[in-house]
């Protein structure tokens, strides 16, 4: 099983890292060694043995009943997290959750890293400028860098967002880019969309 999500996920990264401009060996240089790493971030997790593949089912079911599971998902709740974005996140291989959030954290690196060598902001300026374009998902508890609005938002909307984003950037891009402008972060413009129902 493992190894079969191993080569779909580094077809599908190897494509996405080559879509922003990498040559192919680079590519697939870039993403072994991140699976490498989120293999063994899961394996000191125990979630590729001890996580079913239905895990989101399990945890809707056990909703009503589980203290632990009830509560964690009433946090996410609070943000605007669905049934539907639970069993889309937590039915996925826990390689497949972890690789998605490590090439986003890729690649927000690289465009930090970018800003502050040709815009020679320093290290407070440029993650300003990254989280204020890019989405920061995490625990929404986590005000270590971002308090509000501005904190992280669950990794089950990640689906709805990159859909909403999609649609924003194709449809009404000069809109979209003025509401960035005007907030805060990206976060923050995602919250407000998420209470009006757009996402």
């Amino acid at each position: 099983m493992s190894s079969d999500i191993e080569k779909q996920l580094e077809d599908c990264y190897v494509n996405v890292f080559q879509a922003i401009g990498m040559s192919s060996s680079e590519a697939q240089n870039i993403v072994r060694d991140l699976l490498k790493l989120v293999k063994e971030e899961c394996q000191k997790e125990d979630t590729l043995k001890n996580l079913p593949q239905n895990f989101g089912n399990i945890l809707l079911e056990r909703e009503s009943t589980v203290e632990e599971i009830k509560s964690m998902l009433a946090k996410r709740r609070k943000e605007g997290v669905r049934d539907e974005d639970i069993r889309w996140w937590w039915n996925m291989h826990p390689l497949e959750r972890k690789m998605m959030l490590k090439v986003d954290d890729v690649i927000k690196l690289s465009v930090y890293t970018r800003i502050r060598k040709e815009e020679g902001l320093n290290e407070k300026e440029a993650a300003k400028e990254v989280i204020k374009f890019h989405v920061i998902y995490g625990d929404p508890d986590d005000t270590t860098h971002t308090v509000g609005d501005d904190r992280p938002l669950p990794e089950e909307l990640k689906d709805r967002i990159n859909i909403y984003i999609e649609k924003q950037s194709t449809t009404n891009q000069e809109k979209y880019k003025k509401e960035i402008e005007e907030s805060s972060t990206l976060n923050a413009l995602l919250r407000k969309e998420i209470k009006k129902g757009n996402i």
